[in-house]
C-alpha cells in the first residue's frame, strides 16, 4: 500500500472513539484499553463481549447512533458497524475534522489501519499486509513461532532505564529443552548469569558475548563460593542496574535454597521474580519409568535430603520417600527407612544423572542397595527412590527376569 508512514501512536490518557457495538468493536475497545485510551463506545446495541467489558467499568458507552459532532476531542476513531454508508460517514467526519480513522468495513477509505500485533516481553511487532487481515495474521504468527524458538535477534543493544532485578529460574533436571519457555526467554535477555553446576548449562552458549556468567557451582563437600556470597553477588549487579538470572538446576523453591536468595534480594530493596522449574525431585524418577505416585501402589510421597534426619518420614511402602543429595550417606539413610514399617526388603533405585545421555538405573532394597552402589560406583548428581512404585519400573522388571535367570 503506497503512501503509507508506520509509526506507532502513544494513546495513554487520550480520547478515542469506537462507533459500532459488535465483536469487531468489542476487540479493539479492549486493546484501546489495554494501551491506556480513554474509550467512548457508540453504538445502539452492544454483543455479549462488548458487555462484559462495559461491566468493568473501563468504557464509556453513548447508547444510541453515532452523530456529526462526537468526535470533538478525539486523537482516533476507530468504526466498525458492519453499515458500509455509516462507516463512510464516520471516515468523512474524521477526514473534515482531522481526525485519524480506521475503517473496518472499507481500509480503502480509512487513514490509519489495525496491523497483526505480537508481543513477547518488551518487544512489539506489527505486520501490515495492504487491507489483507488474514495474511497479516498468518505472517504474525509466523514471526512468534521464530521468536518462541529464539531463532531471530532480541538482544539489547540500549541500556535500560529501568532498575535491575533478579530472576530465579528453575532450569529443570538439567536438559535444556525442560526448561520453561519464561525461563529461556529471561535468560536470552539477561545481563548476568549466576549459574549452579546442575543447571542446564548448554544453553550459555547461546547468550551474547557481552553477558556476564558467573560460575558458583558446588560439588558435594565442595563449595567454592559460599551462599552468602552469591546473595550479595545478586544484590550488587542488580542494584547496578543489570537483569540477573540466577540459573538453578531443578526448581529454586525444591531444597535449591530459592528462599533464601529471594528473602535476601527483597531486604536489600532488589525486585524479584521467581520462575519455577520441573524438579528433579519428581522429573528424575519419571526418567527412569518411575511414578513417584500410582493408583492401587502409593498415594503420596516425601522429599528429604540425605544429610537430613529420616526417621520421622512415616508410612509404609506405599508412601514414596525421595531423596536429593543422598549418596554420601545413603548407608545410614537406608538402615533408618529399613528399621521402619518399609523394612529392608523395600525396592530402592537410584538415578544417577537424569536424562542426560549419561543416565544410569541401579535397582535393590534397603537392606542391599548400600552395598550395590558401592560396588557400582554410584556417584551423585542423584535422586533414590524408595517404596514399592520402583516395581513399575522397566529397570526393575529387567533386574528381576536378570535375577531370575540368575538362579536357574
Amino acid at each position: 500500500m503506497t503512501g503509507v508512514y508506520p509509526i506507532g501512536i502513544h494513546l495513554s490518557g487520550k480520547r478515542v472513539i469506537v462507533v459500532g457495538g459488535g465483536p469487531v468493536a468489542a476487540r479493539r475497545s479492549s486493546a484501546l484499553v489495554e494501551a491506556g485510551a480513554l474509550v467512548t463506545v457508540i453504538a445502539p446495541a452492544a454483543s455479549s463481549a462488548l458487555l462484559a467489558l462495559l461491566a468493568t467499568g473501563a468504557v464509556t458507552w453513548r447508547e444510541r447512533e453515532y452523530r456529526t459532532g462526537d468526535l470533538d476531542g478525539a486523537w482516533l476513531v476507530h468504526t466498525a458497524t458492519g453499515d458500509d454508508a455509516a462507516d463512510a460517514n464516520v471516515s468523512a467526519d474524521a477526514e473534515r475534522d482531522r481526525v485519524w480513522c480506521v475503517n473496518a468495513g472499507d481500509h480503502t477509505s480509512a487513514t490509519a489501519w489495525m496491523p497483526a500485533v505480537l508481543r513477547r516481553d518488551d518487544v512489539t511487532v506489527t505486520v501490515a499486509a495492504g487491507g489483507d487481515p488474514r495474511r497479516a495474521i498468518a505472517l504474525r504468527d509466523a514471526i512468534g513461532e521464530q521468536l518462541d524458538a529464539h531463532r531471530l535477534p532480541t538482544a539489547r543493544h540500549r541500556p535500560r532505564q529501568a532498575g535491575g532485578i533478579v530472576y530465579l529460574v528453575g532450569g529443570g533436571p538439567g536438559d535444556a529443552g525442560l526448561i520453561t519457555v519464561r525461563g529461556r526467554d529471561l535468560l536470552a535477555d539477561a545481563d548476568v548469569v549466576v549459574v549452579d553446576r546442575l543447571a542446564p548449562r548448554s544453553l550459555l552458549s547461546e547468550l551474547r558475548d557481552s553477558v556476564l556468567i558467573i560460575d558458583v557451582g558446588k560439588l558435594p563437600g565442595n563449595h567454592p563460593v559460599p551462599q552468602n556470597e552469591i546473595n550479595r553477588m545478586l544484590v550488587t549487579h542488580a542494584k547496578a542496574g543489570r537483569r540477573v538470572v540466577r540459573l538453578k538446576g531443578g526448581d529454586p523453591y525444591v531444597l535449591g535454597r530459592g528462599g533464601e536468595e529471594a528473602e535476601y534480594c527483597r531486604a536489600n530493596g532488589v525486585e524479584v521474580e521467581v520462575i519455577p522449574g520441573v524438579t528433579s525431585a519428581i522429573s528424575v524418577p519419571a526418567a527412569a519409568g518411575i511414578p513417584v505416585t500410582h493408583r492401587g501402589v502409593a498415594n503420596g510421597f516425601t522429599v528429604v535430603t540425605g544429610h537430613e534426619e529420616i526417621a520421622a518420614v512415616g508410612g509404609g511402602r506405599d508412601h514414596t520417600v525421595i531423596l536429593l543429595m543422598a549418596i554420601a550417606a545413603l548407608e545410614g539413610s537406608a538402615a533408618v527407612l529399613a528399621a521402619g514399617r518399609r523394612g529392608a526388603e523395600c525396592p530402592v533405585a537410584i538415578i544417577e544423572n537424569g536424562y542426560s545421555e549419561d543416565q544410569r538405573v541401579t535397582i535393590g532394597s534397603l537392606g542391599t542397595i548400600a552395598d550395590i552402589a558401592a560396588r557400582t560406583d554410584v556417584r551423585s548428581p542423584a535422586v533414590v527412590v524408595v517404596g514399592d512404585v520402583v516395581l513399575l519400573s522397566p529397570h526393575a522388571q529387567r533386574a528381576h527376569q536378570l535375577a531370575g535367570k540368575a538362579q536357574l
